[in-house]
């Protein structure tokens, strides 16, 4: 059975069903490795509706979702600008986030994923793209350096008061 794959840009009515994807790909991704009041209170906070609205409706934050069979199986959201995680010049666009729902997994999608944000990088003239990717996120960061980023550094990401490491890096197209 051939599948159809689309990405289709998403717009501040669009806060519940990513809401949703969010805290279902998040708690996929990281529920293993920590404390289930301190992930309740982060999601809560993450993926609040005001939060996501003021999001979407950035000009300098994109957000795709990447639907197979019309059915919504993960997102890609990238920053250029003020809107970086990190300031890391004009130069550069983020990919903040890139989630796939368990389900749809292992299917090429954030392959496909990685491909559109680099695509979109260049659109935006921009000569480098970096994410941040939790150090002991082994799957992500073979991901990653199989499309060519290197780690150039790192920052702290918080957890309730679980102080973790994201490794950053970095492509230069």
């Amino acid at each position: 059975m051939i599948k159809q794959v689309q990405l289709t840009k998403l717009d501040v009515n669009d806060w519940q069903e990513l809401q949703k994807v969010s805290i279902e790909t998040y708690k996929d991704t990281f529920d293993p490795f920590n404390p289930p009041d301190i992930m309740d209170a982060y999601l809560t906070e993450a993926y609040e509706p005001k939060k996501l609205q003021r999001e979407l409706a950035n000009p300098n934050s994109s957000f795709y979702f990447v639907k197979v069979d019309q059915e919504t199986a993960g997102y890609l959201k990238v920053n250029i600008n003020d809107a970086q995680t990190e300031k890391m010049g004009t130069d550069n666009l983020e990919v903040e986030r890139i989630y796939i729902r368990p389900a749809f997994k292992h299917q090429g999608l954030g392959t496909r994923l990685i491909q559109e944000a680099e695509k979109l990088t260049r659109e935006n003239h921009k000569a480098k793209i970096w994410l941040g990717v939790w150090e002991h996120n082994e799957p992500a960061k073979h991901f990653y350096a199989k499309f060519g980023f290197k780690r150039i550094g790192q920052h702290s990401f918080f957890m309730g008061d679980d102080e973790q490491t994201d490794y950053l890096m970095q492509k230069v197209l």
